[in-house]
């Protein structure tokens, strides 16, 4: 049975293959993907900081450090594209327990001042 945030057996079957480190692939072969993407999984959605990783998903750092690398190529994007061809979407469901936004955003620094735009994530900006 998977932990909160982890992927089930069915949901990570679906992805494993997808996943760079693997014995075919060249390079350096991953110690355990599973234990690492359900590590970043969990950062993601319990909404915690990347230095509040349980020990049992490894040294912080070293997470953050290759889900940044994965990031930068596209590792991703891929896993995603393939997911959602899901005709259930079970698997890249999104609702409002796991969007948190942080205290800032409502008041205060963090808050739009009458007048100005709000930046839409993934649209080039107009200079």
């Amino acid at each position: 049975m998977a932990k909160r945030y982890e992927l089930n057996d069915q949901q990570w079957a679906r992805i494993a293959e997808m996943l760079p480190g693997k014995k075919s692939d060249p390079g350096r072969t991953a110690k355990d993907n599973r234990l690492f993407v359900n590590g970043v999984l969990w950062v993601l959605r319990s909404g915690a900081q990347w230095d509040e990783l349980p020990e049992r998903y490894g040294k912080w750092k070293s997470v953050h450090k290759r889900f940044t690398r994965w990031a930068e190529n596209g590792v991703w994007e891929r896993v995603f594209a393939a997911l959602i061809d899901d005709p259930k979407n079970e698997y890249v469901m999104l609702d409002a327990t796991l969007v948190r936004a942080h205290q800032q955003a409502a008041t205060g620094k963090g808050a739009a001042k009458k007048g100005e735009r709000t930046r839409l994530w993934g649209v080039p900006e107009v200079g």
